[in-house]
């Protein structure tokens, strides 16, 4: 039996945070019956590699879903979804704030008839301040949280080329339905939850990025960045590789495996403390050195001493590693729509075992009928609200 099962989750959403947060809950068990618009339906459908209407990025957000089509504009629609909202567990969006309410599905008017609903809000910025129904795309809130500027620098700020915010807000919505839940076992109520992508994206920089942020007072004193010291490519004879020597004993190791060992007497590196202070004079030293090794030569030599290294995989080269292999991480499932998917296993181990991949990805609207059905519409319902173009 898997964690959530009995739990049913009403999701509306575009793109990624609400999707993959519920998609997770999904994997664990939980029914999550996915609204989408009547006409094309969510527009992460259409983006990237795709067969029909199913493209592999809302493949990789929305398995284990059911999806249904309905007008929300209508007030029809709205009773329908009202109805259901009546019998589930948990309604979760991420539309901007007050849209919700203008479909008459606010948290109030679903909670006034199930208060043991949990209600999960996502947004951009949060429901008060300026930027309130400012729109909020991945790079808008890497730009607000500080990640940018961690990556490149203050006065160079890059971008992570990943959805790192979007899918950050997932996680921390994800985790923050479960406890809901897990309160109102203890209480019998449900609540409102409100989460925005801007304090997801800085809760998540803020230990390790604003170290020298943190600390307010006159006699607090600044220090090296972790991320700097961490973070660096080691150029080789024939490429480059990733070392995370990260005290003083893993740097002692390293140094003895390469032959550096007598640069720990230097007065410049001999704490940790002064070798931060002079860290790029001690980085040009040991790169120097090792540009006289291959990158197999000088993983082979760090490996041996249990110095943390590693060579920057491809993409290709990721999917072929030993270890995922090991871990049982990645499936081939055989999708009605889309022929042979490639999937990553929910990360988690239950009592020891991997969940087992859920039901595949919908197409468009693919569970309509069944759903209203079991909720409580009869044929001749469901025929009416099609034809009066309240169902797609």
């Amino acid at each position: 039996m898997k964690p959530l099962e009995g739990i049913t989750i009403l999701e509306f959403s575009t793109m990624i945070t609400a999707a993959l947060a519920s998609m997770m809950l999904a994997e664990q068990g939980a029914r999550v019956i996915k609204v989408e618009p009547s006409d094309a339906g969510d527009p992460m459908r259409y983006i990237g590699a795709r067969k029909g209407d199913i493209s592999s990025l809302f493949a990789g957000c929305n398995r284990g879903k059911e999806s249904i089509k309905i007008d929300l504009k209508t007030e029809a629609g709205q009773a329908v979804v009202r109805d259901i909202a009546s019998q589930v567990d948990v309604v979760i969006h991420n539309f901007r704030p007050g849209t919700m309410d203008t479909l008459n599905l606010g948290c109030d008017a679903l909670r006034a008839i199930n208060p043991r609903l949990v209600y999960m809000a996502i947004s951009g910025f949060g429901t008060e301040g300026p930027l309130r129904r400012a729109p909020a795309y991945d790079p808008i809130i890497q730009a607000h949280s500080g990640m940018a500027a961690t990556q490149g620098g203050d006065d160079s700020p890059a971008f992570i080329r990943s959805l790192l915010c979007d899918k950050i807000t997932a996680y921390t919505a994800c985790q923050a339905v479960t406890s809901a839940l897990f309160a109102r076992e203890r209480t019998g109520e449900g609540q409102l939850i409100d989460i925005s992508m801007l304090d997801s994206g800085l809760f998540f920089m803020f230990p390790d990025g604003f170290q020298n942020h943190a600390l307010l007072d006159k006699d607090a004193i600044p220090g090296g960045m972790l991320i700097d010291i961490l973070y660096d490519l080691t150029l080789t004879k024939d490429g480059g590789i990733t070392v995370a020597a990260a005290n003083q004993e893993m740097q002692t190791r390293m140094l003895k495996a390469i032959g550096l060992l007598h640069l720990l007497g230097d007065e410049r590196f001999n704490t940790m403390q002064k070798l931060v202070e002079n860290l790029q004079i001690f980085r040009d030293l040991v790169a120097e050195k090792c540009l006289e090794y291959t990158s197999d030569e000088l993983l082979a030599l760090l490996r041996e001493v249990e110095v943390p290294c590693a060579k920057c995989l491809t993409r290709d080269e990721v999917l072929a590693q030993e270890q995922l292999t090991a871990n049982d991480s990645i499936a081939e499932i055989d999708h009605p729509h889309l022929g042979t998917l490639r999937i990553v296993k929910a990360p988690p181990r239950f009592g020891g075992a991997r969940l087992e991949p859920s039901r595949p990805v919908p197409a468009h609207g693919e569970h309509t009928d069944s759903v209203l059905t079991d909720f409580g519409l009869n044929s001749q319902q469901i025929d009416t609200l099609r034809s009066e173009g309240v169902l797609g």
